[in-house]
């Protein structure tokens, strides 16, 4: 499957060739160009009630045959090759500055926060994200305290979403970036610190938003251990 897949994106079929860029675009492949370069695969009907699993990386595309509701959610079973499977599309996205459906940094955080991790591999995988987390939060944070830029604490809320930065797309945790577009309607945009820095160097009129002390998310840290495994 790995070297169908490796045709497919490097192939004679190349979605670009057909002037489709891969991640973005809508791309509806030749069934023969498929079968001719030996890359599987699967045509089926799902019918009323059916539930399709479509894993990480997976390249598809639905046609309906009548009226339908398309209704589609992103889930995985939590062990390390799912973690690290989430988290190799997550940075691959964000090289190619494509938003990614999925928080993953939202989302460490709250399984550290909520779910015990029985599993050593997947411990080990999502304990070194929180810990990249922190690294990043600190070092920024660090930076700007010196640069004399005001941060100014704001704790999120119960159900409050994920931000993104609203120029490239990359996810956008704990230390927010954000200016005005419209002081009269008091709407606000949300930034990543590159980005800010692009607009303006001096980053005048961007307002730095922390959402999580450094102290509570060092607490969800060394909180979050290895739980007993309940095979015996």
């Amino acid at each position: 499957m790995t070297d169908a897949l490796g045709k497919l994106c490097t192939g004679s079929i190349l979605p670009h060739r057909h002037g489709v860029d891969y991640l973005t675009g809508s791309w509806w492949p030749v069934l023969e160009d498929l079968y001719s370069t030996n890359i599987p695969v699967y045509r089926f009907i799902q019918r009323p009630g059916d539930l399709v699993w479509i894993n990480a990386g997976t390249v598809h595309w639905v046609q309906a045959v009548g009226w339908c509701n398309n209704i589609a959610w992103n889930v995985g079973p939590l062990n390390s090759y799912q973690y690290q499977l989430a988290l190799e599309r997550f940075e691959w996205n964000r090289v190619k500055k494509v938003k990614s459906i999925v928080p993953m940094i939202h989302v460490s955080w709250n399984v550290a926060r909520t779910i015990k991790i029985s599993d050593p591999d997947t411990f080990k995988l999502i304990k070194h994200c929180l810990m990249q987390s922190i690294k990043h939060i600190q070092i920024l944070r660090e930076q700007l305290v010196a640069a004399g830029k005001k941060i100014c604490y704001q704790s999120r809320v119960k159900d409050e979403p994920a931000y993104y930065c609203n120029e490239c797309d990359v996810e956008v945790f704990d230390l927010l970036f954000v200016t005005s577009e419209n002081s009269t309607k008091k709407s606000y945009v949300v930034h990543c610190e590159d980005c800010a820095r692009a607009k303006n160097p001096t980053m005048a009129g961007v307002v730095v938003l922390e959402q999580y002390r450094i102290e509570e998310l060092m607490r969800t840290y060394d909180s979050f251990t290895l739980a007993p495994s309940l095979s015996k």
